[in-house]
């Protein structure tokens, strides 16, 4: 148990930056999970719309360090990939 102002301090901060976190993450695995449903869905215009907003959530997550910036690049490289490779 934290003993000191500080570190009681740090505890607070850090639950809730994890509750933050945790908040980004999700709204970014679905928005995946969205892009990944209009592309098995075969809607191409709904797939590119969704990817935009996916896109802007992942760049924005991995910027405030939610998830590493190489993981958003990959994520959205493929996502882009498959959308435009739709008949």
């Amino acid at each position: 148990m934290a003993n000191h102002i500080s570190a009681k301090t740090r505890i607070k901060r850090n639950e809730k930056a994890a509750t933050k976190n945790a908040s980004y993450l999700s709204r970014v695995r679905t928005l995946v999970k969205k892009v990944e449903k209009a592309i098995l869905g075969g809607d191409k215009k709904v797939a590119q719309t969704e990817l935009k907003t996916a896109e802007s959530a992942l760049a924005k997550a991995a910027g405030k360090g939610v998830i590493k910036k190489k993981n958003a690049a990959r994520k959205t490289s493929r996502l882009s990939v498959r959308v435009k490779n739709m008949a």
